[in-house]
């Protein structure tokens, strides 16, 4: 079995090769039979992928701990979902599933865009087979998932935060997130290899950027939940470098998503956008390397290896050579239009597109600062919150204004009555919400009380939005206003799935400004029978149970809850002590008021001997709504996602009869 593997993985890496090698030779020359060639061996490269991968995740389900990978991450007491999820706990493993995922994505966009794209196609199949090649080299000669020994008795089994149910499913999704932006930079850089620097390569990628930054999105949100129900905090977002490192590259594409319509209906912003896609593409091998590298302490970052380096230049080669392909096609790349006024739609995208930007470099410079200073200075510093939390209010608040401006503004120019009477309604929402929070006590936080007033106003122009189009949607067609309402976002998937994700974005928000700015924090030692109070809860702590089940020792602390006076449950926080990995784990127990969009929040990890225990408590307003966001942020981009055949011919027939740009 492991030859089998490790036969795989070379079979890839020769056909990844092969797909840069004659793929390029094929475009440069003009050579169709060899260009087909070169993609079918981008076809073939996944199989080979998908039998490595095969046979490392039947080795994991087996617990053959020949495998060294197997015997680092795997243990005979470890349950199976926590087996299979194994695969892509440790570095070698995380590797693989980048290849399976890039080499499936790849198979994919060429078949999907072999006719429609047909001149542009020859161009990209070398760029993927490239970023192909350098994974398939790692996994081959650097960091092989089969190497073998002799067999132990019992593995080392699995970080004991790891063996939680979102870690079936958070890392799967970054990864899709991750490799899917490669889809869109191998077109980019293609379209710019072939002089096509028109909107063709939009059109061919729109879908799998939406779709990768899906994918980045609701991986956060899971990865958030996670953090919130297994780390035992109290909280869902840290600031932890490998937490920013999958924020950046998707803030990189939600700033793509949004200039990209600038570019399709105006021609305008194509430098901008072809480095977006660049820069989002680049920080997701960003965030691999930090994950994987080892290069920064983390509770995400679960091993030290020697691939640092290989990642490091290969992040370096993609930049230098992205940006010299960059410069010299700039002068195909000059837009046909300006700018005509600073009061438009395409000049508040611009607006959302630079805070976008500074908000992704200034995380960047938090990530990267500490590590230059220890390596150029030998001085360990830390960037904490306050650092973040300064220009995520600096910054997030003017782009969540924005959220509600850019929808209301006219393309081209607008007059400054129309914008009147068009803001009147959200102007007015935000300042009644406003006095109704100061009078309720939400003033006690300022950047908490703007945040809700700017929340109240994107609200109301998401709302207007929709009541405007099913209106004139209805005048023009007859019917009911639930008719009008589905044709009209059936005619504008992407712009209403967009608005959807606007609102997804302001129950965000709130869940945030909520859970963080008027949260109620409390904690105290309590013997049986003792109780403690926090925010309207009563805690009463009755007893101390301890059991065992197959992979862990449990103690938990029971605790009755009331709430004015009546009594509501009874939660059990506690700790799991994992015997094969010697390592021990919070397990905080949640009351959840769906109602109030509220949570109580217990956290006990001290049992002295004495029976007493150590009971932390808070309780968080409003939280669930960040989960909900997630929820209605997936429907919103399932309707951007959703197929527009019409909109594709439209599209598609612009875009085929140009030829490309005759050479500078």
């Amino acid at each position: 079995m492991p030859e089998l593997g490790r036969g795989a993985l070379v079979i890839c890496l020769g056909l990844e090769l092969y797909a840069l090698g004659a793929g390029s030779y094929a475009a440069w020359r003009g050579r169709r039979r060899l260009a087909e060639s070169a993609r079918n061996a981008l076809l073939a490269a996944f199989g080979a992928a998908l039998v490595a991968s095969a046979v490392l995740l039947a080795a994991l389900l087996r617990r053959d701990f020949s495998f060294t990978y197997v015997a680092e991450h795997a243990s005979r007491a470890l349950p199976d979902r926590y087996a299979f999820s194994a695969f892509w706990s440790g570095q070698e493993g995380s590797l693989l599933l980048w290849l399976l995922v890039l080499t499936g994505f790849s198979a994919g966009a060429v078949l999907l865009t072999r006719r429609a794209f047909r001149e542009l196609l020859p161009w990209v199949v070398p760029v993927l087979g490239a970023v192909g090649t350098f994974f398939a080299f790692l996994l081959v000669v650097v960091a092989s998932p089969f190497a073998t020994q002799a067999a132990p008795a019992d593995g080392a089994g699995l970080t004991p935060s790891l063996q939680n149910p979102y870690m079936l499913a958070h890392p799967p999704l970054l990864y899709l997130g991750y490799v899917g932006l490669t889809v869109p930079f191998a077109f980019a850089v293609g379209a710019l290899l072939a002089r096509r620097t028109d909107e063709l390569w939009l059109v061919a990628t729109r879908r799998w950027t939406l779709a990768a930054w899906t994918f980045l999105g609701i991986g956060q949100l899971l990865g958030a939940h996670w953090a919130y129900v297994e780390i035992g905090w109290g909280g869902y977002y840290a600031w932890d470098p490998v937490e920013n490192a999958a924020l950046m590259p998707w803030l990189a594409a939600t700033a793509f998503l949004h200039s990209v319509m600038v570019q399709e209906k105006r021609g305008m912003l194509r430098v901008w956008n072809v480095l977006l896609v660049i820069g989002a593409f680049c920080l997701s091998l960003f965030g691999t390397f930090l994950t994987r590298s080892g290069v920064l302490n983390s509770v995400h970052s679960f091993t030290e290896s020697s691939i640092g380096p290989w990642f490091l230049g290969f992040i370096g080669l993609v930049t230098v050579g992205s940006g010299v392909l960059v410069v010299a096609r700039l002068d195909l790349l000059r837009a046909r239009t300006r700018l005509e006024s600073i009061v438009s739609r395409e000049a508040t995208f611009l607006y959302n597109n630079l805070l976008l930007v500074a908000l992704t470099l200034t995380i960047l410079w938090g990530v990267v600062y500490p590590i230059v200073s220890e390596a150029l200075r030998g001085e360990s510093v830390t960037v904490g919150p306050p650092y973040y939390n300064f220009f995520l209010r600096v910054l997030g608040l003017p782009l969540l204004l924005l959220m509600g401006i850019g929808p209301l503004v006219a393309w081209r120019r607008a007059s400054l009555r129309s914008l009147g009477r068009t803001f009147l309604w959200p102007t007015g929402v935000a300042a009644v919400a406003g006095v109704a929070l100061i009078a309720l006590g939400a003033g006690s936080s300022l950047p908490g009380l703007v945040g809700y007033t700017f929340s109240a106003f994107v609200l109301a122009s998401i709302v207007l939005e929709f009541a405007r189009g099913s209106s004139a949607r209805r005048a023009a067609a007859g019917g009911s206003w639930g008719a009008a309402f589905v044709s009209l976002v059936g005619r504008n998937r992407r712009r209403y799935g967009g608005y959807v994700v606007h609102a997804a974005i302001v129950l965000l928000a709130v869940g945030v400004v909520g859970s963080s700015a008027y949260d109620t924090q409390r904690e105290a030692k309590l013997r049986p029978g003792e109780t403690m109070t926090v925010a309207g809860y009563r805690l009463t702590f009755e007893r101390s149970r301890f059991d065992r089940v197959a992979n862990a020792d449990r103690a938990r602390a029971v605790i009755a809850v009331e709430r004015d006076g009546e009594r509501v449950g009874r939660l059990e926080p506690g700790i799991n002590a994992y015997r094969v990995e010697g390592e021990s784990s919070r397990e905080v127990a949640i009351r959840s008021d769906w109602l109030t969009g509220e949570d109580l929040f217990l956290n006990a990890d001290r049992f002295p001997e004495d029976g007493s225990v150590h009971l932390e408590a808070s309780v968080k307003p409003l939280v669930n709504l960040i989960w909900l966001a997630g929820v209605v942020f997936l429907l919103g981009s399932l309707v951007a996602l959703w197929p527009d055949a019409r909109e594709e011919r439209r599209l598609a027939l612009r875009y085929a009869g140009r030829t490309a740009p005759a050479r500078a």
